[in-house]
C-alpha cells in the first residue's frame, strides 16, 4: 500500500504500526514519530498540495472531517484518488476509526498500542470526581476560542472528571469574549499547547485567581498511539494544577 496521511494523529498511528514505506506523503504538521524522512511533505492540513499528492500515486488518502477541508478532499477524489474520511468526536469513536484506518491501509487493525490505549481508559469511570470540576478550555487566543459541544478533547476531559463549561454551546468551537470567560465561574482553566501554544507566560495571566492546568495538546487532541499515555499524563497535569490551587 501507498498511503498519504493528511492527519497528524493518523500519520503516527500508521507509521508505528506498519512497515517503512507505507506512508509516501504526510503534512507539514505531522511530527510523530520523529523519523518520517521516507515520506514527502505535501503541505498543511488545511492547504494540501493536491498536485503533489496525485503525483505520489497513493492507493489511499486518509483524512478527517474536522482537520481537512471538503474542497481539498473533493479535488483529490476528482483526481481519481481513494479518500477515507474519519470522524472522531469521542474516545469510543476514535478507537473504532483507528481500527478502520489501519485495516484500510492493510495493517493490523488491533496493534498492541491500541489495546494498551483501550485498557488505559477502561477504568476511568472509577476515578471520576463527582461532581466534576468545571473548566474553561481555550484552544485559541486573539480571538479567544474554547471547546464547545461534541469534541474529542471534551470527551477525554469528561472521562477525567473535568466538565468544560461550554459543553452545551451550540457551536463546537465558540468564540467567547475574555470578560465573559473570567466571569463564568469555572474551577480551573485548561490550557493545551496546541493548536495555540499556551505556556506559563502566555495564557494563565488572562485568568487571574483561577488555577491554570498547562496540558499536552498531543495527549488531549491526538487520537493514536498517544492515547496509551494520555490518561496518565493528563491526570498528572490536571492534578498538579488543582493541588497547587488548594495549598
Amino acid at each position: 500500500m501507498r498511503v498519504v496521511s493528511l492527519v497528524p494523529s493518523l500519520t503516527e498511528a500508521i507509521a508505528v504500526t506498519g512497515p517503512g514505506g507505507v506512508l509516501v506523503g504526510v503534512t507539514d504538521w505531522c511530527t510523530h514519530p520523529a523519523d518520517l524522512s521516507g515520506a514527502r511533505r505535501i503541505g498543511g492540513t488545511k492547504n494540501p498540495d493536491v498536485a503533489a499528492i496525485t503525483a505520489l500515486r497513493p492507493d489511499l488518502v486518509v483524512a478527517n472531517e474536522e482537520e481537512n477541508r471538503e474542497p481539498d478532499l473533493a479535488a483529490l477524489r476528482a483526481a481519481g484518488l481513494d479518500v477515507l474520511v474519519t470522524e472522531v468526536r469521542s474516545l469510543p469513536q476514535a478507537l473504532t476509526e483507528l481500527e478502520r484506518v489501519l485495516r484500510a491501509c492493510g495493517l493490523p487493525a488491533r496493534p498492541r498500542w491500541l489495546d494498551e490505549a483501550e485498557r488505559a481508559w477502561a477504568d476511568e469511570a472509577a476515578a471520576r470526581r463527582d461532581p466534576p470540576y468545571t473548566a474553561i478550555v481555550p484552544i485559541w487566543r486573539r480571538p479567544w476560542m474554547v471547546l464547545g459541544r461534541d469534541t474529542f478533547a471534551g470527551d477525554l476531559l469528561a472521562r477525567l472528571g473535568v466538565r468544560q463549561l461550554y459543553a452545551d454551546h451550540a457551536e463546537r468551537y465558540p468564540r467567547i469574549p475574555l470578560d465573559e470567560l473570567t466571569r463564568a465561574g469555572a474551577d480551573l482553566v485548561v490550557l493545551p499547547d496546541e493548536p495555540y501554544r499556551f505556556t506559563a507566560d502566555d495564557g494563565p495571566e488572562a485568568f487571574p485567581g483561577l488555577p491554570a492546568a498547562l496540558v499536552s495538546g498531543r495527549h488531549l487532541t491526538w487520537y493514536g498511539p498517544s492515547l496509551a499515555d494520555a490518561h496518565r499524563e493528563l491526570s498528572r497535569q490536571l492534578g498538579r494544577a488543582l493541588a497547587a490551587a488548594h495549598r
